[in-house]
């Protein structure tokens, strides 16, 4: 926590959020999520002379998450033929690309959201919105709340734990499991229409 500690205590926190979550839509490996909750847990209890605010790393981690999966879904539009061709040799993406395109079609893009919560998930919807050449006007406005609803939960957590538990390991590591729980939850709910439709 003493790393984390002196990187929280000065504004390049922010930068690093932003570019760790803007990234990990290209990299899922990116601890993006670990690192917004390690830095809400470190600020709930810095008593360095800067203290991140919380609002803001809420608002640079959400901003960051939308920009992603923008430059994620623009850059599938206009993969053309060979991005499509890769798409379709995937069996999760194209199972992904019909469930989003029904459910924006239905006007609800919930799926948008749950995907963010999933693991690589945000990286098969927006990729798949963007090859499957969904209008960003149904795409960008779920995306907006999923990112705005991840970051606001991650940031929460880190920081009601660090608040009960102190700016220690344990906490980070019990909002980190809560974080993997829900990320559990949202894959699980992700997969069960594939489930439905073998049975």
């Amino acid at each position: 926590m003493e790393s984390v500690g002196s990187l929280v205590g000065s504004p390049w926190i922010y930068a690093v959020v932003a570019l760790s979550v803007l990234l990990d839509v290209f990299l899922p490996v990116l601890p993006s999520g670990v690192l917004v909750i390690t830095a809400a847990t470190a600020a709930a209890a810095s008593t360095a002379a800067y203290v991140p605010d919380i609002l803001v790393l809420t608002l640079c981690a959400a901003t960051a998450s939308v920009l992603g999966d923008l430059v994620a879904y623009r850059l599938a539009w206009r993969g053309g033929a060979r991005l499509d061709r890769a798409l379709a040799r995937s069996r999760r993406l194209r199972a992904a690309q019909e469930r989003l395109g029904a459910a924006l079609a239905r006007g609800g893009g919930g799926l948008v959201v749950l995907a963010r919560f999933a693991p690589a998930g945000r990286s098969v919807v927006s990729l798949g919105a963007g090859a499957a050449r969904h209008r960003a006007r149904d795409f960008l406005p779920w995306s907006a709340l999923a990112g705005f609803t991840w970051a606001g939960y991650s940031v929460a957590l880190g920081y009601f734990g660090g608040q009960w538990l102190g700016a220690t390991w344990l906490a980070a590591a019990v909002s980190v499991g809560a974080l993997f729980a829900a990320g559990a939850g949202a894959g699980y709910l992700m997969r069960k229409p594939e489930a439905s439709e073998a049975r």
